[in-house]
């Protein structure tokens, strides 16, 4: 019987036996059925979630670079630019090539030394322990010739300390001049080269300084006793020292080693050169690696900017989709044209992003059938409960105007049955409402399936009467099943299914309870001997509130959700329940049956 049907025959009981009063017939009352469904238009759904979440979530302003996209390049150029900062300390390269200088200068000295010492003549004063002497004379044209080919200057120093030659001082004609080179020319610079060097000057002096070094003595008249290294050499050993300037930057290098003639020591020659050489080497090499370094923070920046770009991209289109799901747009991508849905499908990458894509676009497909479900089931609960209420203002109106107490009577038992026919139905909504939540609160469990249907034919047995149906159980008898579940629910879906086999079967009438195990499933089948249920049927008994109930049963017994609310319950808990026709070999039905499948344990 359709819920159209179940109006109608609401209506003509309440009508039958009313006699219009006005025309000398029996009195009675026309019950009137209205059927109003609950429609939400989408689009008005969409407004007014708009507007009342118009203030919740802000327009995201459009940036060159999102918050995301600084962290990756932050990240990934930290790398990179601290190993530039060390390559370009170089203060290891630099003590090398100190060193490699100093030794060269050493060389040199000692070649000096050498040739001043071959040119030492007798000492014709016969002093006491000084055999042969440095000249003057001698020792400052040769001294000349010998440093004039390099940059270097070269001092030599007597015993008691004076200077004896300058390279750098020359006396023409009886007077000194004194020589100072020349800094060679400097080549035009160009813009980018300028820029190059105050890029240069501005790394560098973040660098850390190095160990600090002695000052050189700009003395205007130097004496042996001014340098360490000289003092060294007049001793009869080679010294050396790196000094830095007492205005500006830039080191000085010195050396000094002995001019002795058969271990005699005469004096000391002292070379010094400048660190301009080093600096420039220091300087050319930290150009290259600056250039390297800025070529790999580069193609660092761009892949962090196209990684970042294939990551945050994504995640603001996924994110303004979101956004418009929560405003109410995109519903009709997602209900009328399924092809074009509200949140973009990213499966295709095969990465996290494409999966989060996917579990959204799910889950607002989900939720957009869950508003469909609510407003369905809105929908069939005006309908189901407007029957009994039109018919029960109906009843109270006519009762007001029946005079005949046997009518007013007939009304009131009318009366009486709405009202519990709308209770009933109070009830088996609250429940159903409830569902979803109270399933996902609930904590499953280990579910001995045996168990639980001796129990419910336990219970069979305990309230039947006289004239109801037998109930046999047919389980296995060595083997044991069971199903991870909540039991109090399982229960319910057997007592439902157990009871929707009792109204349909005849008196006397025999229901099977049986439980097999079916590969990895547990299969629960409750068969009646009823009418069986017709072919187009089979699906839509599940429905809410449809209700197809056996003949001779009072109208609003049953409210029609037992069966929906079942597929409910086995439906989250990963089975399946259905209905089909048990028949003879001729084709002709002799029950139904009702198949619960459960994933086993």
């Amino acid at each position: 019987m359709t819920r159209a049907q179940a109006g109608d025959r609401a209506v003509r009981e309440a009508a039958r036996g009313v006699m219009d009063g006005e025309e000398g017939s029996r009195p009675g009352v026309t019950r009137s059925v209205a059927v109003q469904t609950l429609i939400v238009d989408p689009a008005d759904r969409a407004q007014t979630a708009g507007t009342a979440n118009r203030n919740l979530a802000p327009r995201r302003r459009r940036r060159l670079l999102s918050p995301l996209t600084r962290r990756i390049l932050f990240l990934n150029l930290v790398g990179p630019a601290m190993l530039a900062f060390g390559l370009l300390y170089l203060d290891d390269y630099r003590r090398g090539l100190t060193d490699s200088q100093v030794a060269a200068l050493l060389t040199q000295a000692r070649l000096v030394a050498t040739a001043l010492s071959e040119s030492a003549r007798p000492d014709e004063d016969g002093e006491a322990g000084i055999d042969y002497r440095l000249t003057p004379e001698v020792v400052r044209p040769i001294l000349f010739r010998l440093i004039e080919p390099t940059n270097s200057h070269a001092r030599i120093f007597t015993l008691d300390g004076r200077v004896l030659a300058d390279s750098r001082i020359i006396s023409p004609f009886g007077g000194q001049v004194s020589v100072e080179p020349l800094p060679p020319p400097r080549a035009e610079r160009g813009r980018a080269t300028k820029i190059a060097n105050a890029v240069y000057d501005a790394v560098v002096t973040w660098l850390p300084e190095r160990r600090p070094l002695p000052v050189w003595p700009d003395a205007p008249e130097p004496r042996a006793e001014d340098f360490d290294e000289v003092q060294v050499a007049l001793n009869g050993d080679n010294g050396s020292r790196v000094r830095s300037y007492a205005s500006g930057p830039g080191i000085i290098l010195s050396v000094a080693v002995p001019v002795q003639r058969f271990k005699q020591v005469m004096g000391a020659a002292m070379l010094t050169a400048g660190g301009e050489s080093i600096d420039a080497s220091v300087r050319s090499l930290r150009f290259d690696i600056l250039k390297l370094c800025l070529a790999t923070l580069l193609v660092t920046a761009l892949a962090s900017i196209y990684l970042a770009g294939k990551i945050t991209r994504p995640i603001l289109r996924l994110a303004a989709a979101a956004e418009r799901v929560q405003r109410g747009h995109g519903i009709g991508a997602t209900r009328v044209d399924p092809s074009k849905p509200a949140i973009p499908d990213m499966r295709a990458r095969g990465d996290e992003i494409g999966d989060l894509s996917g579990a959204l676009g799910d889950m607002t497909v989900a939720l957009w059938q869950r508003l469909d479900a609510i407003e369905r089931f809105a929908a069939d609960v005006s309908h189901e409960i407007k029957n009994p209420l039109t018919s029960l203002k109906s009843a109270v109106e006519t009762a007001a105007r029946v005079k005949d107490p046997a009518q007013t009577e007939k009304l009131m038992r009318i009366i009486v049955e709405d009202v519990q026919r709308i209770d009933r139905l109070i009830t088996d909504i609250s429940g159903a409402s409830r569902l979803d939540s109270e399933l996902s609160r609930a904590k499953s469990a280990r579910v001995d399936v045996g168990r639980l249907l001796r129990t419910m034919a336990d219970i069979h047995g305990a309230t039947a009467t006289g004239t109801a149906a037998r109930l046999e159980l047919d389980l296995p008898a060595r083997e044991a099943f069971a199903v991870i579940g909540i039991e109090d629910r399982l229960g319910q879906v057997l007592r439902n299914l157990i009871a929707n086999a009792v109204s349909f079967s005849p008196p006397g009438g025999k229901i099977r309870l049986a439980a097999q195990r079916n590969g990895d499933a547990v299969e629960i089948v409750v068969d009646d001997e009823g009418p069986g249920i017709p072919a187009d049927k089979l699906e839509k008994i599940f429905d809410r509130f449809y209700s197809d109930r056996p003949e001779g049963e009072k109208f609003g017994t049953h409210s029609g959700l037992g069966l929906s609310i079942s597929r409910q319950i086995v439906n989250a808990h990963g089975g399946a329940l259905w209905a089909e026709n048990r028949q003879r070999g001729d084709g002709s039905v002799i029950g139904a049956r009702f198949i619960l499948r459960l994933p086993a344990e």
